[in-house]
């Protein structure tokens, strides 16, 4: 770790500790209450909860990590906290009106559908007795797939690893695009992954994997090992217990980057696929990589939709629109304190947003101009999730 990203992690750990033990933190939090409308509705968003984090950590984006130990840490500093876990439903609720929460409410989210999550995280929540909503890119479960994300991170490391240096020849030019400011040294993989999905459609996404592929010839470990996917029994048996489910596309699709038939497609048959499988009637939506726009919104309203999630670190306000509500992504680091170690302080003034009120956060809009070609520039959910370990989110 630079040594800047040390200084940051060590002015957000004592100003942590100042605010926790001096209870300024429980001030700031009864402010927070009230720019929210009487009421706070937190809801969080992870991808993996995993057994190993120090070993996961030498092979998977850093910024999808949590362990099973800091994420039970989690729900318990949430409780602490003054939040009570709520379904998302009862969330949507109180946020439009139609009902009235005794404190503030905390809905725990996942995205992708990873199988860490049925390994790691649906016991604990089974145990503690926390609802949860799983967002899932449909064409995904049940196979041997793994994520274009995922995919690109790990042939990237083994291009490094094998020191290939990515010439005209062989590379497309989207691939060179990725490749040459990892190879020169000017970004870290989590870095140039971050701007390189937020500016390509998956169709680019998936020609850049077939490049790296062959310029890394037959090799038996071209697909990752980890990031797999749950399986639909898996999925029925958590929906069994009360856990909810979500869409979140076909083929994790940004759906801001496509245009209007394939928007349609991918919401409404990933819907309707999920309630093929499960008895449940599919109300909620998660925005791939956190964008979203107006069209987006009206065909979720279209198909019947409640809500849709964002990856924007604001307020959600009594009243406010459901079909953009605002999550706190979350992973290992964002509980780390200076000295290295789980920080209850840190865990609760990230739960109470007091760096967001001190101005020591900077959350990335998601609201986009709807676009049917490669977007270029430009921030996205990757902010908040690939290159979370870039800026150590403390």
């Amino acid at each position: 770790m630079g040594a800047g990203k040390l200084v940051r992690r060590a002015v957000k750990a004592a100003a942590a500790g100042v605010l926790h033990y001096s209870g300024l933190r429980k001030a700031m939090a009864t402010y927070r209450r009230g720019q929210s409308g009487g009421r706070r509705i937190l809801i969080v968003s992870y991808h993996r909860v995993v057994g190993d984090f120090t070993g996961e950590l030498q092979r998977s984006i850093p910024g999808l990590l949590i362990s099973q130990e800091t994420f039970r840490r989690h729900l318990e500093e949430a409780s602490a906290a003054g939040y009570a876990f709520a379904t998302m439903g009862e969330a949507v609720d109180v946020m439009t009106g139609a009902a009235v929460a005794k404190q503030d409410l905390c809905v725990v989210t996942f995205d992708d559908g990873y199988r860490d999550v049925y390994r790691y995280a649906y016991p604990v929540l089974k145990q503690m007795g926390v609802p949860a909503i799983v967002y899932l890119p449909t064409d995904f479960i049940g196979t041997n797939r793994r994520f274009n994300h995922d995919r690109l991170f790990h042939l990237v490391n083994r291009a490094k690893q094998r020191r290939i240096k990515p010439y005209f020849s062989t590379l497309t030019g989207p691939a060179l695009e990725l490749m040459v400011p990892i190879t020169s040294g000017r970004k870290t993989v989590s870095a140039a992954l971050d701007d390189f999905i937020g500016e390509h459609s998956a169709g680019a996404l998936v020609e850049v994997i077939g490049a790296l592929e062959k310029e890394l010839g037959d090799s038996t470990d071209l697909l990752p090992e980890q990031g797999d996917i749950m399986d639909w029994d898996e999925v029925r048996r958590m929906a069994q217990d009360g856990f909810e489910f979500g869409a979140h596309t076909l083929g994790h699709t940004v759906l801001t980057l496509e245009p209007r038939e394939v928007v349609e497609r991918e919401i409404l048959e990933s819907k309707l696929a999920i309630e093929r499988e499960v008895p449940i009637q599919v109300k909620d939506f998660a925005y791939c990589n956190g964008w979203y726009s107006d069209e987006i919104i009206s065909v979720l309203k279209q198909h019947g939709f409640r809500s849709g999630v964002t990856t924007e670190d604001f307020l959600n306000r009594i009243g406010g629109d459901p079909f953009t509500l605002k999550r706190k992504v979350l992973w290992e680091n964002f509980s780390i304190g200076a000295l290295g170690d789980y920080s209850s302080a840190l865990t609760g003034c990230q739960f109470d947003d007091c760096f967001g009120l001190l101005g020591m956060s900077h959350p990335v809009p998601g609201r986009r101009t709807h676009l049917s070609a490669p977007r270029v520039g430009g921030g996205n959910h990757l902010k908040a999730v690939l290159d979370l370990s870039t800026q150590e989110a403390t």
